[in-house]
């Protein structure tokens, strides 16, 4: 099969470690760190949903705000005490979120191999750029796309169709990466070439279709080449 001309990445849970915010929670919550960095992962990402199935997305509003909202609920749900501090600790955390530590290898060994490379994210511009700047990946992306200006969150055919605008190629020709495992499945739906990073063996979305190849870490991306 063709090699991919351009390979896209999700930033959230793939280049960035959504749950390293999980070692300050504990800080701040003994005890509770590891459950309130679940909750709010998994509320943020359903907030996301929730806006753009809703009223054709009428009710958008951007990642940052969703992020801070699904932190409000799940303190609010962990009987959990959110100061005002403490909400701005997590939150600042959470714009500078580690990344993993093979990006910049893999990223360097893509570029070297004359392949356009991007970030294809739910997170909105101002959040990508602080991010991108904190992990050191300035110079190594063509390519950083927000649904920002879409007002359409991921799994929306939309979201993906920002790859194919960007790069001007065929979803076929487009190599998508993702820890998430409805990302991975929907940009296979969508028709990108796709590889679902599973660093936590988790089983895969059970709705009959797989990505076309699944690793442990980005470095399984070079597979295709």
């Amino acid at each position: 099969m063709e090699k991919p001309q351009a390979v896209l990445f999700d930033a959230y849970g793939t280049l960035f470690d959504v749950y390293s915010v999980g070692l300050l929670a504990e800080q701040l919550f003994p005890g509770q760190g590891q459950a309130l960095g679940v909750l709010w992962r998994d509320k943020q990402i359903e907030y996301t949903r929730l806006v753009t199935a809703s009223n054709d997305g009428i009710h958008y509003r951007p990642f940052w705000e969703l992020t801070r909202a699904g932190l409000r609920y799940a303190c609010k749900r962990l009987a959990l005490d959110l100061t005002p501090e403490r909400e701005e600790r997590l939150m600042n955390q959470y714009r500078h979120l580690s990344a993993f530590p093979e990006n910049r290898e893999v990223l360097k060994a893509l570029r070297d191999k004359g392949i356009v490379t991007g970030i294809l994210s739910n997170g909105d511009p101002a959040m990508l750029a602080v991010a991108v700047r904190s992990a050191g990946l300035e110079g190594l992306l063509d390519h950083v796309l927000s649904v920002d200006g879409i007002r359409k969150y991921k799994t929306h055919p939309d979201a993906y169709q920002l790859g194919v605008q960007a790069t001007g190629l065929a979803p076929r020709q487009i190599g998508f990466v993702s820890c998430n495992g409805w990302d991975a499945l929907a940009a296979t739906w969508y028709g990108y070439r796709t590889l679902w990073v599973n660093r936590y063996q988790l089983p895969f979305e059970e709705l009959g279709t797989q990505p076309e190849r699944t690793g442990s870490s980005l470095r399984d991306v070079l597979s295709f080449f």
